[in-house]
């Protein structure tokens, strides 16, 4: 339960000290803390995982001949062969161009770890949520729904992450938020 405190003034110059006791709200209960937590945990590894698949070729989606360690590039399969709908000429365009390469890569690797460490959860939320929104777009119509897939899915999580401090368990972010540098820039906590 929070309790909060207000001093009043009555008309004969006494304090009145009223509590107001109201139930936390359900996102701060111990439980829903760690829910979130995990979910955090899970949509990093999500991000991580594609960054080392890709990075090193570790067979699940990218062959080892295919890592970008060995020459490969990230975005050439899927934006090359993947893409339909409206979009699929602009982002045919983009597939295996060496700054999409490294943006997309960059991206993989700075979202997964600031969702697995729960660090600059406001911008790895905006910047999660922007790169899902993109795949989406990239295959529209998705195959199994008119317009909602995993992708959008993703990218509400990521948002939700950041709106319930999902960090601050399991996670560095209340640390990271005490540091001056985010004293100073609040857009990072």
């Amino acid at each position: 339960m929070a309790v909060s405190e207000h001093k009043t003034h009555t008309g004969h110059g006494h304090r009145t000290l009223v509590q107001i006791v109201t139930p936390k709200p359900l996102t701060e209960s111990p439980a829903a803390r760690y829910v979130w937590a995990v979910a955090r945990l899970a949509l990093g590894w999500v991000f991580v995982w594609a960054f080392l698949d890709k990075t090193f070729g570790l067979g699940h989606e990218t062959p080892s001949a295919k890592a970008w360690i060995e020459g490969g590039s990230p975005t050439e399969g899927f934006l090359a062969h993947a893409p339909k709908g409206v979009f699929a000429d602009f982002y045919n365009d983009l597939a295996g161009a060496v700054w999409a390469d490294w943006l997309f890569m960059l991206g993989l690797a700075g979202i997964g770890a600031a969702l697995m460490l729960g660090i600059g959860m406001r911008i790895a939320a905006a910047a999660g949520a922007l790169l899902l929104v993109m795949m989406w777009s990239a295959v529209l119509p998705p195959e199994n729904n008119p317009f909602m897939d995993d992708h959008l899915i993703y990218a509400i999580l990521a948002i939700g992450l950041a709106l319930v401090s999902a960090g601050d368990t399991l996670g560095l972010g209340r640390w990271w938020a005490n540091t001056r540098l985010v004293k100073r820039v609040p857009v990072l906590k």
